[in-house]
This record gives structure tokens, C-alpha cells and sequence, in this order.
């Protein structure tokens, strides 16, 4: 076996395709739609006797401006065909040398191994690695199986969702896959709205614009929009690898929110997804804690409630794991990472939404509605 840097972007898609629980973020084009957003990526592999790859992890080289230095970023990583000790023991001591190449002051890695696997846990453990709570990418999802008969997949909603989705269709709103430039606009237009309203990060045009320009060749990603009276009134962007497809993205304007133009979307996304052959639709961020009172807190908890009336499942990855190369910038770094999740805490707290949704946790907990 060797381990290089693969350049192969078919070999490396056909790979990363295989994994058990997709991972969109380890992509060919996922690295590089980290590299238009100023991060370097290196596509880190293993090959056997016959150049066939048996594990593969994309790293991201991320920079600290504060502190003038870079770390290594995996973001869903390492993928593995079966898990074997020694193809991961030389794709890590491969990431090592680079790390000291690029003078890399820890290697953080998001893995997308589930949270109690007890072989994953022993691995990081014994090549140096901690857990650390702090993630980039969220660790709790909604995963839904994507069955092949539509009849089923409607038995497994809630009864108010079917209905939802039927009265969407009667009120007239109409689905269509969007792919024109002003489409994509149209979209970030109400996806500002959406992120005003709910506070949360959102992306310029220009960076969607870049992701479906890589994602869209091979239809690995779909815009739709849904529109009621020649109006667009909501969006979603999925996105697809192997047997799984993401709901990466959703945009919901204020009007017309009572022909649920939402749900109407997300049953569109299912037959996108099963079209393509996926057998997973992953609905993405939910909140860490499911049960009440303590749930209706979480700033994901009305989303989570959405999603869980299509059916489906939580799903938890592993927790977040780190291993220092400089110790002294690893230990400045946590101090900073710190400080800042206490100030955007704190933020967050003072403003309206999170009262908002305080009020209605504390509504909930007067009339409690168990969680099926």
C-alpha cells in the first residue's frame, strides 16, 4: 500500500460514493468549493497493489488570521471501504507529514462515523486524538429512508404532513426545478429573508452560484422553488453522493405560509432523491436533546418538529476529534474559540428570537405534548 495525494477526481467521487453514511463534505468538488472560500484542499489517500483506493480522507487547510496559522480541517472524515487498521494507520501517518510540511498546528476532524462506534473511539484514541465538543459541521441529523414505493413513503409521515402535502397541491402551488441564473437569485432573495428572520450565517450569491456550477454537472445537486400565483414563495438546494441526498439548504419567505409550500418542497426533494437512486434523504440539523421540557429551548427545536413529521430517525455522529501538533497555538487557539462562544452566547441570549423562543418552551412545558 502508498499513500499519496490522489488527483483522480472520478476515482476519488467513485470512492468517497461507497461510504456508509455519505459524505457530500469529502467530495472532489466539495474541496473544491473550500478552495474558492479561501481554504486549500488536499485529497489524501491510500492505494493498494492494483491503484484501487482503501481509504480516503480530504483535508482542508484553514487558516487563523488572529493568529497567524494554519490548521488541518476533515470535514466527515476518513472514509473507509472496511475498516482497516493499517491502510488508516498510513493515510494518518501521511496527514502527519503534511501537517509538518505546512507547519499545521492540530488536525481537527469531524467524523462521520456514528457517535457510540466503539472501533472509531479506539483508533483516535490510540493515534492521539481528544474529543472536543466544538464542530464545524453539526453532529446531530434527521435521516429518513427513501423507499421505492411513494404509497409507503406517505404511510410513514404523519397524518398532518399527507394532508399538508395534498393541500399544498390543491391551493396550486407548483414545483419546479430551477436553473437559470435568476432562479438561483430568486432563491438567495428569500434566503436572506429567511436567515433575518431566523439568525442565522448566510452565503452570498456568489458562493451558491460557484457550488452549483461544480455540484450541477452529473445532477449531484437541484435547485426547486415553489411558487403560488406566479409568485416564488420558498426554495430548497439538495445535494447528492452515493446513496444519500442532503437537504442542504432551505428558504421560506413570510407570505403565503398557509398553503405549505414547505412541504409540498420536501416531498419534491424525495423524488428527486429516489429518482437518482439514493436510499437515504438526510434532513440535516436537529436539535442534541429530543424530549421535553428541554428540547423546545433548542433554537432547532420548530425545525425539528418539521422534519420528524416525514418519518424518519436521529441520527448522532461522533463527537468532534482533535490532536495538537504545537501545543502552544493549539492551547491559545482554545482560549480563543473559548471566549468567542461565550460572546456569541451571550448575544444570542439578549436578542428577540431567543426570547421568542424562550416563551414558547416555556408554553410548551405548561402543556406538554409528549414526543412520539
Amino acid at each position: 500500500m502508498n499513500a499519496c495525494l490522489i488527483a483522480d477526481r472520478q476515482q476519488w467521487n467513485e470512492f468517497i460514493g461507497k461510504a456508509q453514511f455519505g459524505a457530500i463534505t469529502q467530495t472532489y468538488e466539495w474541496g473544491e468549493l473550500a478552495g474558492h472560500a479561501a481554504s486549500k484542499p488536499l485529497y489524501c489517500g491510500v492505494v493498494d497493489e492494483q491503484e484501487q483506493l482503501c481509504a480516503a480522507m480530504l483535508v482542508l487547510i484553514m487558516y487563523v488570521p488572529t493568529l497567524k496559522s494554519t490548521y488541518f480541517y476533515a470535514p466527515r472524515g476518513p472514509i473507509v471501504a472496511d475498516f482497516d487498521g493499517a491502510a488508516l494507520a498510513l493515510l494518518f501517518n501521511f496527514v502527519n507529514s503534511l501537517a509538518r510540511r505546512h507547519k499545521a498546528f492540530m488536525l481537527k476532524i469531524d467524523p462521520v462515523a456514528e457517535e457510540h462506534d466503539v472501533t472509531w473511539s479506539q483508533f483516535f484514541r490510540q493515534h492521539g486524538f481528544r474529543p472536543n465538543e466544538s464542530v464545524l459541521h453539526g453532529r446531530n441529523e434527521w435521516v429518513l429512508d427513501i423507499y421505492p414505493d411513494e404509497k409507503e413513503q406517505l404511510s410513514r409521515m404523519k397524518e398532518k404532513w399527507r394532508y399538508n402535502v395534498r393541500l399544498s397541491q390543491r391551493k396550486g402551488v407548483i414545483i419546479r426545478q430551477g436553473h437559470e441564473p435568476e432562479d438561483l437569485q430568486t432563491f438567495h432573495r428569500i434566503y436572506q429573508e429567511t436567515g433575518e428572520r431566523d439568525q442565522f450565517y448566510v452565503h452570498s450569491l456568489e458562493h451558491f452560484q460557484y457550488m452549483l456550477r461544480l455540484f450541477e454537472p452529473g445532477e449531484k445537486a437541484a435547485l426547486f422553488l415553489a411558487e403560488y400565483e406566479g409568485k416564488a414563495i420558498a426554495g430548497i438546494i439538495l445535494m447528492r453522493c452515493g446513496k444519500w441526498c442532503w437537504y442542504r439548504y432551505g428558504a421560506s419567505s413570510a407570505q403565503c405560509r398557509n398553503v405549505m409550500p414547505n412541504h409540498l418542497l420536501q416531498w419534491q426533494g424525495l423524488q428527486w432523491g429516489r429518482a437518482h437512486g439514493c436510499t437515504h434523504y438526510n434532513f440535516m440539523g436537529i436539535p442534541a436533546i429530543l424530549t421535553e421540557p428541554e428540547g423546545p429551548k433548542d433554537p432547532n427545536w420548530g425545525v425539528y418538529t418539521f422534519k420528524r413529521g416525514f418519518g424518519g430517525y436521529a441520527r448522532c455522529s461522533m463527537t468532534s476529534q482533535e490532536k495538537a501538533y504545537n501545543a502552544a497555538v493549539y492551547g491559545l487557539y482554545n482560549l480563543i474559540r473559548s471566549l468567542k462562544h461565550a460572546y456569541d452566547n451571550a448575544i444570542y441570549a439578549r436578542s428577540a428570537l431567543a426570547q421568542k423562543r424562550l416563551t414558547y418552551a416555556a408554553r410548551k412545558q405548561e402543556s406538554p405534548v409528549p414526543v412520539k
